[in-house]
């Protein structure tokens, strides 16, 4: 399985766990893009070990979103104001 450190972004941005299907997730993208924070998508339902990541990180469920901060720490659905605050 992945660790959190395989998916830890760039300062300034996020790594968040999506899949294709999700409307909280299409939301927080919306709104991150009209924002302008940057952000690499990694859809759980495709990329090997990320369904079992995000498990680990919510008490054994696959709960997208679910966000990877540059400082590694995670937070699942959070806001677009909560990002914008995180990441500086």
């Amino acid at each position: 399985m992945a660790d959190t450190a395989t998916f830890t972004p760039a300062a300034g941005s996020i790594t968040m766990f999506s899949t294709s299907w999700c409307g909280y997730c299409a939301r927080l993208k919306s709104q991150l893009d009209k924002q302008g924070i940057g952000y690499t998508e990694v859809n759980i339902e495709e990329v090997e070990g990320a369904a079992e990541l995000v498990a680990a990180v919510n008490g054994g469920n696959q709960t997208v979103p679910t966000v990877v901060f540059p400082d590694g720490s995670t937070a699942t659905n959070p806001s677009a104001r909560e990002v914008a605050e995180r990441i500086g």
